[in-house]
C-alpha cells in the first residue's frame, strides 16, 4: 500500500517542508461561471453571442495541436529531406531518420564535408571507425562552421541508435550555423 502524501510528511522526501503546495492543497470546487451581472456584462454576453459564441470560452485557449504538429513534423521533415539531397552521392549514407540513418557518424561526416570538402578526405573514411568519425565531424563543424558541439563523441558511440532528438536538435544547430556562414541559402519572406 502507498503512503498518502500530506503536508508535513516530507521527512521521507528530505525536507520538512511541503515541496508541492500547489498539489497536496485540499481539493477545491469549480463551480460553473457566474451568469452575467449588470448591463455593461449582459451586453457584452450579448455582442459576443452575436459574433459567433463565447470566444474567451475554455476552446478559445485551445490550439489546433493537429496543425502545429504538422507545421513541426513539416519543419522536421525539410530538414530530413535537406540532408538526403546534401548527402545523395556519398558512399555509406543513406538517411531515412534522424537516429539509425547518423550510428556510424558517416552522415555527419558526409553533411560537413559537402561544404567543406578541403577539410578531410571522405574516402579514407571507415563506418565501423565510428568513434573517429564521430570527433571529425563534430570537431570540423565546430571549428569550420562555428557549430555548437551539442552531441558528446561518448556518448554517439554508447548508443548503437543515436536518440533522434538530439540528432535532430544537432542537426537544426549546423543548419542554422551554416546559414548565418552565407552557405545555405534561404527563401526570403
Amino acid at each position: 500500500e502507498r503512503p498518502v502524501l500530506q503536508p508535513g510528511n516530507f521527512k521521507a522526501w528530505g525536507s520538512s517542508s511541503n515541496p508541492l503546495p500547489h498539489l497536496l492543497a485540499p481539493e477545491r470546487r469549480v463551480s460553473a461561471p457566474a451568469r452575467p451581472r449588470g448591463p455593461r456584462a449582459q451586453n457584452r454576453k450579448a455582442i459576443v453571442d452575436k459574433f459567433g459564441g463565447a470566444a474567451s470560452g475554455p476552446t478559445a485557449l485551445f490550439r489546433n495541436t493537429k496543425a502545429a504538429g504538422a507545421a513541426i513534423g513539416g519543419v522536421k521533415n525539410m530538414l530530413l529531406e535537406w540532408c538526403r539531397a546534401m548527402t545523395r552521392n556519398y558512399e555509406h549514407v543513406d538517411i531515412q531518420n534522424f537516429s539509425s540513418s547518423w550510428s556510424s557518424g558517416m552522415a555527419f561526416c558526409a553533411l560537413i564535408h559537402k561544404f567543406f570538402p578541403d577539410a578531410f578526405d571522405y574516402a579514407e573514411l571507415d563506418p565501423t571507425k565510428r568513434r573517429h568519425n564521430f570527433t571529425l565531424a563534430f570537431s570540423t563543424a565546430e571549428k569550420m562552421a562555428d557549430c555548437a558541439q551539442l552531441l558528446e563523441v561518448d556518448d554517439m558511440v554508447r548508443l548503437a541508435v543515436p536518440d533522434s532528438k538530439c540528432v535532430y536538435t544537432y542537426i537544426q544547430e549546423l543548419y542554422r550555423s551554416l546559414v548565418q556562414k552565407g552557405l545555405v541559402k534561404t527563401k526570403k519572406k
